[in-house]
């Protein structure tokens, strides 16, 4: 386990964090979609996307964040991060299809999921530095 300068576990190796990475990683790309939604909310023809949800992401062996430890391995697929997927529901007389309500919801529900997921990350942490008398 390698410990960088800001102190956080780098490409340890350790399920735990690889998860918890890509996590964040995915959670974040998913309010940077929802903001666009949001700031869209009143552009005519305007339909609101959101990503595939994490589980299915991480069945494709955790493409998010594609890794390649030697260079005669295949590299990940790197799309799968990017994949939008547009939501279909009930549209405005201009052809838009954002309700504000449901993405304010998601934003939240995003919000609270990295929250409980850098919870667990510096828990985890802590108990590794504490077990390696840091």
């Amino acid at each position: 386990m390698t410990a960088g300068t800001s102190g956080t576990v780098g490409n340890s190796g350790l399920g735990l964090f690889d998860l918890a990475d890509r996590r964040l990683a995915y959670l974040d790309h998913r309010q940077q979609v929802l903001a666009q939604n949001v700031a869209n909310a009143n552009t005519p023809g305007w339909q609101a996307r959101d990503l595939q949800p994490f589980a299915a992401v991480i069945a494709g062996h955790f493409a998010i964040v594609p890794m390649q430890t030697n260079p005669m391995h295949m590299p990940g697929n790197k799309n799968s991060a990017g994949d939008t997927v547009k939501i279909t529901a009930e549209r405005a007389p201009d052809g838009n299809g954002v309700k504000l309500d449901e993405q304010l919801s998601k934003v939240a529900d995003t919000e609270m999921a990295q929250t409980t997921t850098t919870k667990i990350y510096t828990k985890y942490l802590a108990l590794y530095r504490l077990v390696l008398g840091r």
